[in-house]
This record gives C-alpha cells, structure tokens and sequence, in this order.
C-alpha cells in the first residue's frame, strides 16, 4: 500500500513494480488517494525504466476503466519523466499493435481485443502527455518499422516482428505522429 508519505525505492524491480502499482490502482478506484498523493506515486515510480515498465504494464492492462480517461494528476506525473515515458510509451504502442496481429493469427480475438485496448489506451495517453521526445521516437520507430534498419531494428527483431506486424506497427505510429 502506498501512503501519503511512502517512497518508491529507487532500485525497484519490475515485479515489485507491478506489485505497487496494482495496489495504487485499487487504492485510487476505492478513493483512497488524493490527487496529489496519486500524482506523487506516480511519478516516484516512472522516475526508473523498471518502475515505469511495471506501471504501464499493469496500468495500460487493468480491467480497470481509470486507464481508459486519464486523470489529470496521471498525466502530470508522467511528464515529469520525459525520457524515460516517451520510449516505453512508443514501444508500448508498437508492441501492442504487434501482438493484436499475433493474437488473431491465433484465432484468439478475446486477446486481441486486450491488444487493441492498450493499444488505444496508450495512443489517448500520448495525446495527453505531449511530450516532444514522443514525436521524435514514434518518427524513429516508424522509419525502422518501415525500412528494417535504424534505432529500432534490433527492438524490432528482437521481438521478431515480421512483415506484415511491422507495417500495422508503421500505420499505428502514423496516427500518433504530427501532420506535416
């Protein structure tokens, strides 16, 4: 549980991660939070790569509808990491519209819906947070999604994205990226 004045250690590993942060959620759905506590919280945790995984991981997933309208106090802490947000947020976005593709290749259209909710989720907090590093990455992304080389080839073949996953990847990006 997260207090008033609890600290998120700065060495937090990712399950601890997703551990806190599903107590956070079921503390803000049971009003037990103010603003300003949840936006503490918050922002302790996307302070580290690991801290930021666990929140998005469990945030962008939850059953729970606090993902799907964002508080202002969410938004806030999110920017106050802008680095760190903007990469997984981006890979967020290309992993999530990836893995919708991978779900129906497998004819699990339950799963790819869960897929296609992050994937909205993640592109309405990108709207939100307005952070200039997203635009920049999600160019990035696109270009390497697009081409096979680039900042994120070796994302890319990591996860072992083909041809067709990429190209969903690309689309998705597009909807995110500034109109020239």
């Amino acid at each position: 549980m997260l207090g008033p004045h609890a600290a998120v250690p700065s060495n937090i590993t990712f399950d601890q991660a997703i551990a806190l942060t599903q107590s956070l959620l079921s503390q803000i759905a049971a009003a037990e939070l103010q603003p300003d506590e949840i936006e503490s919280a918050i922002a302790q945790l996307v302070k580290s790569e690991n801290g930021a995984r666990g929140f998005f991981v469990t945030y962008l997933t939850s059953e729970q509808e606090l993902a799907d309208d964002p508080a202002p106090e969410v938004v806030r802490a999110l920017q106050s990491s802008p680095e760190i947000v903007a990469e997984l947020l981006v890979k967020n976005l290309a992993m999530s519209a990836a893995m919708a593709v991978t779900h129906r290749r497998h004819l699990d259209e339950a799963m790819a819906q869960n897929s296609e909710r992050v994937r909205s989720r993640t592109t309405h907090l990108i709207q939100l947070v307005q952070l200039p590093a997203v635009n920049e990455l999600s160019q990035q992304m696109w270009e390497s999604a697009a081409t096979g080389e680039g900042n994120y080839k070796a994302f890319l073949q990591r996860w072992g994205y083909d041809a067709e996953q990429r190209l969903i990847i690309g689309q998705t990006l597009t909807q995110v990226l500034p109109k020239n």
